[in-house]
């Protein structure tokens, strides 16, 4: 990319900025004059780092920039992803092992009480949560009150500190559409064919990918055999279930973890009970059977899904992004398919932006933690937060997130460099640090631009999806009591595993009318009835105190 710090007006830029990075905080006597201490101090942390990516988080920028601004010195234990989850609660089990803090634990409910209800190995922490201590991230609680509410247990504890990111509100937030599908467009037009609006019409596409496959591969000079539909199943935002949204009720894409959705009528109802669910799977196998779907969306994992999508094999796959998979320019989104209905299920969750409860945990190993919330309310302010969100500027390598630019007030702006055809994800974990923040709408053309990749994401979703969600309701993102908690958690192994093993079955080999009956009463047996009645009160208590 090129480095726009590299001139002139860039390097005016830096000088300020660099002066005053992670001071720009919202409250007057605070971390301004707190930071930089007079004498070093040192804290622990623990956070983790994608695979293949640089293992020293002191060695990255961002953190380099606020050991030099802050005088604090952090000493890190780093874990690649890959790694996590076991080492995490090997850690979380030994007192021993604890740092001060733990700066992307991603804990659930269920981790946030046990650690904390349980164990005491993590504090609560609404007592340093004041203007005093923590003025940026009191200035969001205060704009969005919604999020300390949703910060807070039963009980009045906050465990953790939140990742907030806003893009969009509404049915028109980013978070609505997870898994969208995307066509190859390079494909149709070489075919001459158009971008299908049913199910019918989209299997008809599928199999015109498959019977033409010499011809894309002498065309295109593809490298291995055409694959006409791949996915990874049960995986996230690589699952296929936005295609099966328009089969009966439609509850293709709203919860695909707790497979749940809330009906206009404000029931919570469970996606896999309903007769569309069902018209879904049949569907999908019917593509199964007829080799239209990847043999391999049932075991691949993300690098190999990623490896086939870069050599130009796949005619639909599906992602957040599909920049991430293989490349814009020969690429749209799938609109909805038309089956029995028309219908887009906005995600759970999304009407109240990206939120996620348990970044961030202060440990009882911290021998000071107000020194530990002093720091980590850094990560709130509005210039840190978009860096350790995406990434940063100004670095002496390939890669630069931001351009250091201004806003109309001359002020000094972070500006999203041209991503130049390479995969947002591979970039920005390549610089940035996750971790506790909040991006607020308000930042935008103020402290920094919206990324390229999140405006054309917006943009589908207001054009393609929105006017198709039919879905008023979402189930909102709520902090239960702990026996709440416990038994929801119990609820989801048995039942997402029960339907997720159903789902990957019947794409691959199809299934009866005895089959789905066994379903039905496996998940009654699991405990489904009991499990929406929990869910169903937590529904009814938000709605009644909106």
């Amino acid at each position: 990319m090129k480095k726009f710090a590299k001139s002139m007006i860039a390097a005016s830029l830096a000088a300020s900025m660099v002066a005053s990075l992670g001071m720009t905080v919202m409250a007057e006597d605070s971390e301004e004059s707190f930071f930089p201490v007079k004498d070093t101090v040192t804290l622990t942390g623990m956070t983790r780092y994608p695979d293949s990516t640089e293992s020293d988080p002191n060695k990255r920028t961002i953190f380099k920039r606020l050991e030099e601004k802050t005088n604090v010195h952090i000493e890190w234990t780093a874990i690649p992803n890959s790694q996590w989850g076991d080492k995490i609660q090997t850690t979380m089990s030994s007192p021993k092992n604890l740092t001060d803090f733990i700066f992307y634990a991603d804990f659930s409910d269920s981790d946030l009480l046990r650690y904390g209800d349980d164990f005491g190995a993590i504090l609560d922490l609404t007592e340093y949560i004041t203007p005093e201590i923590m003025p940026n991230l009191c200035a969001v609680f205060e704009k969005f009150p919604e999020y300390k509410a949703m910060s807070t247990d039963t009980e009045g504890h906050i465990w953790a500190f939140p990742w907030i990111e806003q893009l969009g509100s509404g049915k028109e937030a980013i978070q609505t559409v997870g898994d969208m599908s995307f066509i190859n467009k390079k494909w149709l037009d070489f075919l001459g064919l158009e971008i299908p609006g049913t199910v019918d019409e989209f299997k008809d596409v599928l199999i015109a990918f498959r019977d033409n496959a010499d011809k894309l591969q002498k065309e295109f000079g593809i490298d291995g055999k055409i694959i006409p539909m791949s996915c990874i199943m049960n995986d996230g935002d690589q699952d296929p279930a936005i295609l099966i949204n328009g089969f009966g009720e439609g509850y293709g894409d709203g919860d695909r973890g707790r497979h749940i959705a809330v009906t206009n009528d404000g029931e919570v109802i469970c996606s896999a009970t309903q007769e569309g669910f069902k018209k879904g799977m049949e569907w999908l196998h019917e593509l199964y059977a007829e080799d239209l779907i990847d043999p391999e969306a049932f075991t691949q994992d993300w690098s190999t899904y990623v490896a086939k999508g870069k050599s130009g094999r796949y005619g639909v796959c599906f992602s957040w992004d599909v920049g991430n998979i293989d490349n814009l320019e020969d690429w749209v989104p799938l609109p909805p398919l038309a089956a029995d209905t028309t219908n887009i299920t906005p995600q759970n969750g999304s009407f109240t932006s990206g939120y996620q409860r348990g970044k961030c945990v202060v440990t009882m190993a911290a021998k000071d933690p107000e020194m530990v919330c002093r720091w980590i309310d850094l990560m709130y302010d509005p210039f840190q937060s978009p860096q350790n969100n995406w990434g940063t500027y100004g670095e002496d390598d390939d890669f630069d997130i931001f351009e250091l630019g201004e806003n109309e007030n001359g002020e000094p702006m972070l500006q999203h460099a041209p991503l130049e055809g390479a995969s947002p994800v591979e970039v920005r974990e390549a610089e940035n640090v996750g971790g506790p923040l909040a991006v607020l709408d308000e930042y935008y053309g103020v402290y920094v631009t919206c990324p390229d990749d999140a405006q054309y994401r917006l943009d589908w979703i207001k054009d393609i999806y929105t006017p198709e969600m039919h879905n008023d309701n979402v189930f909102p993102n709520v902090f239960m009591s702990r026996e709440d908690t416990e038994q929801v958690s119990n609820y989801e192994a048995d039942l997402s595993k029960a339907i997720n093993n159903a789902k990957s079955a019947w794409v691959k080999d199809g299934f009866t009318d005895a089959d789905w009956d066994q379903l039905q009463s496996d998940l009654e047996a699991y405990g489904l009835s009991d499990y929406l009645a929990i869910m169903q009160k937590y529904y009814d208590a938000y709605v009644a105190a909106e």
